[in-house]
């Protein structure tokens, strides 16, 4: 972006130029901020603030919903890995006591 600066690119083509070469969405946000600051002639310290907090939240928001689908993704292996090896370890000494009842049970 200095470069371009130094070859005689406006502060606005050059900060369009830089969110067109990196396509993320963050710093598209963050360039028309800026460039809506200095037309306008704001604060810029204001504007990097204000851009600053409206990435953590978007962050905070992104990580709060990975961990609720996090849950989602944990139920298969719970389902097929977890729940069975329970199942044997609690039902199954009664199952052993059962059988033996059983077979004392029937005629030899």
């Amino acid at each position: 972006m200095n470069q371009e600066m130094r070859t005689g690119f406006t502060r606005e083509k050059a900060l369009r130029r830089l969110a067109e070469r990196n396509k993320v969405e963050s710093l598209r946000i963050l360039v028309g901020a800026l460039v809506l600051a200095d037309r306008l002639g704001t604060s810029i310290a204001d504007t990097l603030r204000t851009q600053a907090d409206s990435l953590r939240t978007r962050v905070r928001q992104a990580a709060e919903e990975q961990a609720a689908k996090a849950g989602v993704k944990m139920l298969l292996p719970l389902v097929l890995f977890i729940l069975p090896a329970l199942f044997i370890v609690l039902l199954g000494p009664g199952a052993i006591t059962l059988t033996k009842s059983f077979t004392q049970l029937l005629p030899k």
